[in-house]
């Protein structure tokens, strides 16, 4: 953020490694640094990687609880507050003493319409996974539903492009074939062995199930320009594989002219 005009978000599970007030700290900070460049996308977690403290592993809707509980607080104290809290989650006279001009904007992360709808309640807005516009739609109406309707929507983009198909159905399959199990198993999964134990399976031609792979850079504007339609107003372009430079330089020069 230093050495670039770029604005940045963080997506983070409160709650379990991230005790909230410390997530409010970090987050007002950069606010206070780099003013009006920062989002905070609060999640309700995954297992492989909150397991680490010990904790027991909540249930969906507790998470969803416990995720509501950590964004009040974190909103609070970035109201200048002085916060006690003794719920799902424990906080004890916090307070942030150095306070950002303009708080980072909360968007609520999620992937189901359950959640959607559940964050909907508190968010400033959506982050939400790349999917069939069918099922985004549904997805995006129940956040509305839920207390979001005129708030921003955000969407991660899960794709992968290689001069050729073959190449580009290879490298997500090499480094992305978790998602293809769906995040009701990936949200459950305790340990990377668990995750290729459970990919064992996963053919070349199924990762197209998850993720938009195409060697064609026309197929991959027009799949973005579809989501575009469906009104969000960030899109985060996720490339899996490792050929990142080849990536951006592609893009730059024949995707996103036809999105602007």
């Amino acid at each position: 953020m230093a050495t670039t005009a770029l604005p940045y978000g963080i997506i983070s599970a409160p709650g379990y490694r991230y005790h909230p007030a410390i997530l409010a700290q970090n987050a007002a900070t950069l606010s206070e640094m780099f003013p009006e460049r920062l989002w905070l996308a609060l999640g309700s977690g995954q297992r492989l990687n909150e397991g680490i403290t010990g904790l027991r592993w909540p249930s969906k809707p507790e998470r969803n609880a416990r995720l509501r509980e950590c964004a009040e607080v974190i909103r609070a104290l970035m109201a200048g507050e002085t916060v006690s809290h003794h719920g799902l989650v424990t906080v004890v006279d916090a307070q942030l003493y150095t306070l950002p001009k303009s708080p980072p904007r909360l968007l609520g992360a999620a992937v189901s319409e359950a959640t959607a709808e559940a964050v909907g309640q508190w968010a400033d807005g959506l982050l939400t996974v790349s999917a069939e516009p069918d099922r985004l739609k549904r997805v995006i109406d129940a956040f509305r539903r839920g207390g979001g309707d005129g708030k921003p929507l955000f969407l991660q983009v899960g794709l992968n492009w290689a001069p050729s198909e073959e190449e580009a159905l290879a490298g997500a399959h090499e480094q992305w074939r978790y998602c293809v199990l769906g995040g009701e198993v990936n949200w459950e999964l305790a340990s990377p062995s668990d995750f290729d134990t459970a990919t064992r399976h996963v053919r070349l031609e199924d990762m197209r199930t998850s993720l938009l792979v195409s060697a064609d850079l026309g197929q991959h504007a027009a799949w973005l320009h579809e989501f575009v339609e469906l009104g969000f107003s960030e899109i985060l372009l996720h490339q899996v594989d490792r050929s990142q430079k080849r990536f951006i330089e592609s893009f730059a020069a024949s995707v996103l002219p036809q999105l602007r």
